[in-house]
């Protein structure tokens, strides 16, 4: 009975996100029946849904971590914009200095970006779990600091990865027809998806942001389990920030993975999760990252101004977050109960009459 309970929970918070996706899919088919036409360009494919995959592939790896993030602080990280620039820009001058480049060095380069996340993610993590600052404050010092750092790294010059490995794992394969950025995210979720399978990763996380005092008394350390969740979340920044600079083929550390904690943050409160923390639903943010995607491409595709998106945008998050609301839900709920009461009164009505 508790299994089932989960289970329809779980129904539950996936309703918003697949509602929402399923009406920007309908609006779309409207626009045009061809939505979902497929072509192969050069032995790759190309279309509406491989370029939503696509586009969506950082922010659905971002999702992942803020997810964690909050669920464990009951907060967000709003420098991973930041610290994914930080780490690209180590990556890159790796690359550059390597002299000939190889996948060898790609993956050397690779390693120690996720390195330097880690360490990006140590601190915001140590600030947070052991200082006890709230963690948007925390964040808030490479938020406003972390794209002077990645400058700096650069030599205060936008720096061009002029290779045919990055051009490969920024575009496609030859002779693999999915863009290697959606490969790249298919493997990063398994993983992710693996490790919370065969580990107490999200029985931790849940607990401690349900009731830390209470995980404390049942020998789980609060302190330690939020530290996890920001290392994490620094590995996340840094492999988005890996295949956003290997996508544009140069690092610029002004404009890469700028203002995506907003659609991070989003996806995650689109997926069902409350951003109180508590329990947390992975694959609701990864559907939430992918719908907002769609929503971009969606308002590209009705001829929306691109400065009057984030309007439209606002407008929409605004919608969303009132019928997610609990008090609308109840509401809701209260009106379908009257509705259904009186067809279950009259028969019994009839028959005292």
């Amino acid at each position: 009975m508790p299994r089932l309970k989960t289970q329809v929970n779980r129904s539950s918070h996936l309703f918003l996100p697949l509602s929402v996706l399923a009406i920007l899919i309908i609006i779309n088919l409207i626009k045009g029946a061809d939505y979902f036409k497929i072509t192969i360009v050069n032995g790759a494919f190309y279309g509406n849904i491989p370029n939503i995959l696509f586009g969506a592939s950082e922010l659905v790896i971002l999702s992942i971590g803020m997810t964690l993030v909050t669920a464990a602080s009951r907060g967000q990280d709003i420098s991973i914009g930041e610290s994914g620039a930080i780490s690209s820009a180590i990556f890159v001058q790796y690359v550059l200095r390597s002299g000939n480049v190889t996948l060898g060095t790609i993956l050397v380069g690779f390693l120690i970006s996720c390195v330097a996340g880690m360490i990006i993610g140590a601190f915001n993590g140590t600030l947070v779990s052991f200082f006890n600052v709230q963690p948007m404050v925390a964040t808030l010092i490479l938020f406003l600091g972390g794209r002077s750092i990645a400058f700096i790294i650069d030599g205060k010059v936008s720096p061009i990865l002029a290779n045919e490995i990055s051009n490969r794992i920024g575009t496609v394969i030859p002779g693999v027809p999915i863009h290697t950025p959606i490969i790249l995210t298919a493997v990063f979720i398994a993983v992710v998806a693996v490790v919370l399978k065969t580990t107490n990763l999200r029985l931790y996380v849940e607990a401690v942001g349900i009731n830390p005092n209470a995980a404390r008394l049942n020998g789980i350390n609060p302190k330690k389990v939020i530290f996890l969740t920001f290392l994490i979340m620094g590995i996340c920044a840094a492999v988005a920030g890996f295949i956003a600079v290997n996508k544009a083929g140069r690092h610029d550390s002004v404009n890469l993975l700028k203002f995506i904690m907003m659609d991070a943050i989003l996806a995650v409160a689109l997926g069902g999760n409350s951003l109180a923390g508590g329990k947390f639903s992975i694959t609701g943010s990864v559907i939430g990252a992918y719908t907002i995607e769609v929503l971009n491409r969606t308002l590209l595709r009705l001829e929306v101004n691109p400065e009057a998106i984030k309007v439209f945008k606002a407008v929409f998050i605004i919608v969303l977050m009132i019928i997610a609301a609990p008090e609308v839900r109840v509401f809701a709920k209260r009106v379908l109960d009257k509705v259904k009461r009186p067809s279950r009164t009259t028969p019994y009505a009839r028959q005292v009459d």
